[in-house]
């Protein structure tokens, strides 16, 4: 899932790592920090090269997920968890029901400090099998009155921050005519893509599954190769798939005048953000940008207002966007930095008092 990214300094509160009695496979727990309330993060499944690339994923994504929950204002802390496939591993039904059982049975070990969701390569079905174990699920499918897929909002805050970008970037938030290349068409790739072509943008797509095409060519998008994208002229480059994307050679062959787009841990080093500064190109820091669907989730399950005020606030990612540069501007910093700073100011406040389970 990730191009062999760093892994971070090892702060995470708790991490449980088992074999799933009834399906055999990897399950990772990673708790960062309850520091600010009961933990908030995905279930991902995916394949992965070995364990420890699997767990790898799990701290790297945990930690970010700290970040991201406190720079959007959540009473939430950071968590991950991870289901590794080992290579060449293809699920039935019935042992992927297994691995979620699975999946349950170790979220509810952490005694309510820690909630799942949906997250690649799981769905809102998946949530409702690990809802027959624990309760510490949000993210329900529709049918059974839950708050389902996030997709929507993560996309709308994706949104709002790549109009934020562009106002810095280029003096205005009209899409039209601007050039945006989008390096993901998963589903917040996707309905990006559909909204930027309902506005007129001049877009150019990619995805590493060559079906996509189709997607592309009902867009009227121009398509590129994977490795080419980053090489077109644009306005905005969005990285929507993978991590660790955006390496020291790419960055320096980088086409674009900003980079703003809902791919987790898009920089393959954190200097990168340092040199993207360095060519004038303006990053808009990932865990502010995709931070969408988990106000949408929290939102929902702690019943924090009608959905049109939740999904303003999912919105207002765009305000934070804004915020961000002004304070990057100011102390002369890069934007990661800022947005790390702006999630340290929570932490630092939320560290004083006790955890809300």
């Amino acid at each position: 899932m990730t191009n062999a990214l760093p892994l971070p300094d090892f702060t995470h509160e708790r991490v449980e790592v088992i074999t799933g009695r009834r399906s055999g496979l990897f399950v990772a727990v990673a708790l960062h920090s309850s520091v600010l309330g009961s933990a908030l993060g995905g279930a991902r499944l995916w394949t992965y090269p070995s364990w420890t690339d699997a767990l790898g994923d799990a701290l790297r994504l945990s930690a970010a997920m700290t970040l991201k929950n406190a720079a959007a204002g959540l009473d939430a802390g950071g968590g991950k968890s991870v289901i590794g496939l080992p290579e060449g591993t293809v699920l039935d039904a019935d042992r992927r029901r297994a691995a979620f059982l699975d999946l349950g049975d170790a979220v509810e070990s952490l005694g309510g400090l820690y909630r799942t969701a949906e997250d690649v390569g799981s769905t809102t079905d998946d949530m409702l099998v690990v809802s027959e174990r624990t309760a510490h699920v949000v993210g329900l499918p529709d049918s059974v009155g839950g708050s389902g897929e996030p997709a929507g909002p993560t996309s709308l805050g994706v949104y709002a921050s790549l109009v934020a970008t562009l106002e810095r970037a280029v003096g205005t938030s009209d899409v039209a005519g601007r050039r945006i290349t989008i390096a993901g068409l998963g589903q917040v790739g996707s309905r990006l893509a559909e909204r930027l072509t309902s506005e007129h943008a001049a877009l150019t797509v990619t995805d590493v599954n060559p079906a996509k095409r189709a997607l592309a060519a009902d867009l009227g998008a121009a398509w590129v190769e994977p490795s080419e994208a980053h090489l077109v002229p644009a306005d905005v480059f969005v990285p929507a798939g993978i991590g660790g994307v955006l390496t020291d050679d790419v960055i320096d062959a980088l086409d674009a005048r900003a980079v703003c787009g809902p791919a987790n841990n898009p920089l393959a080093e954190r200097s990168g953000a340092d040199r993207l500064a360095q060519r004038g190109i303006l990053y808009a820091p990932d865990f502010v940008v995709n931070a969408g669907g988990v106000i949408y989730l929290d939102g929902v399950a702690k019943q924090r207002g009608t959905m049109d005020e939740i999904m303003g606030r999912v919105a207002g990612i765009g305000d934070t966007i804004r915020r961000v540069y002004d304070e990057a501007e100011a102390r002369r910093v890069t934007p990661l930095a800022a947005a790390e700073g702006l999630a340290a100011e929570r932490l630092a406040v939320g560290a004083r008092s006790s955890a809300l389970v």
